[in-house]
């Protein structure tokens, strides 16, 4: 969040205040005033936790998309799953980081291709700033071509691309070449590109301007794809109070309160809500020290009463399927 935000800020300097008229998700059909939502899964492959815990929420929860690591040690099993639950709205979820510190990946494209993306121990960067620093616009695109050609090879047509760690939206070098494969393979990509009321005041960016990144998701638009009109990327800054810690029932009730205040400051507008929903093993602590918070997304995710909570507050549910098919349609 923090990256993006840093970014921007820099490419919001210079532009003029330029609000739009409509949505995009009155653009894409949806009735005016609506709040349309994507409640997003990041991370599936990353881990046997993460895909467990992805399952358990599409099978009974209420959250509808996730996005695939292509470069970690469980994407298989989580694309015989998607394979196997042919509707279900699936991305890729581009990676350019490998953040913890002993459980790695190396890029796809490879080390000799892209030698910056990599650090000494031949792994990708664990850090943002270390991919903008060492790794060429050039580079980025050979490896988030070479996840997208796995995905191909698998068998898996990815419903959307986005960024982890929203590495690609650390660059404007890196977000065009995202941008541009997006429109090139005619796969939508994650982009806050409307009013983002949300996402602003959260980065305290109500008094920046918002022409750039409204230029850009005209230029998605225009390239044939949905757009979304904010986004909410906060979850991840919600660490469990130490008592409630490991207290499901408690850790549900917490974290569903802190979804549904979030939901009810949404303006209307199509709005994608990212989380990490992980049902930790006895060894996902190996890992990360963030099973809980993930744990309570996934718990979160799977409680009725937040479902009833949508429903009760007319928020309709999306998924970038449909917004694609939505967006072919519009003349």
């Amino acid at each position: 969040m923090k990256t993006f935000a840093f970014f921007l800020i820099l490419s919001l300097i210079y532009f003029p205040v330029n609000a739009q008229d409509t949505t995009y998700a009155q653009r894409l059909g949806f009735p005016k005033n609506a709040r349309v939502i994507i409640l997003h899964m990041d991370d599936a492959g990353m881990s046997l936790s993460s895909d467990r815990g992805i399952k358990k929420v599409f099978e009974n929860g209420v959250a509808n998309s996730t996005s695939v690591m292509m470069p970690c040690p469980w994407v298989p099993q989580m694309v015989r799953y998607i394979e196997a639950h042919p509707g279900i709205d699936a991305g890729l979820h581009l990676t350019l980081t490998s953040e913890w510190k002993d459980y790695r990946w190396a890029p796809l494209a490879g080390a000799a291709t892209v030698p910056g993306l990599t650090d000494s121990t031949g792994s990708m960067w664990a850090d943002v700033q270390d991919v903008v620093k060492h790794a060429s616009a050039e580079e980025v695109d050979k490896e988030i071509r070479a996840q997208f050609n796995r995905a191909e090879k698998m068998g898996f047509r990815p419903t959307h691309l986005d960024s982890h760690m929203g590495t690609l939206f650390a660059s404007d070098a890196f977000l065009q070449k995202y941008i541009q494969l997006g429109i090139e393979k005619q796969i939508p990509v994650m982009f806050p590109g409307g009013h983002d009321s949300y996402i602003s005041n959260e980065m305290n960016l109500v008094s920046q301007n918002l022409q750039y990144f409204q230029h850009l998701g005209k230029m998605i638009w225009d390239g044939g794809l949905p757009v979304l009109d904010d986004l909410v990327n906060s979850s991840y800054d919600w660490n469990p109070p130490t008592a409630i810690a490991k207290n499901d029932a408690a850790l549900t009730k917490w974290r569903v309160a802190l979804y549904e205040k979030a939901m009810l400051q949404l303006k209307p507008g199509v709005t994608m809500v990212i989380m990490h929903c992980t049902d930790p093993s006895s060894v996902f602590s190996e890992i990360s020290d963030s099973g809980e918070k993930r744990k309570a997304d996934m718990l979160a995710m799977l409680d009725p009463g937040f479902k009833k909570f949508l429903k009760d507050n007319g928020f309709i549910l999306t998924t970038w399927r449909e917004l694609m098919q939505r967006r072919k349609e519009v003349k």
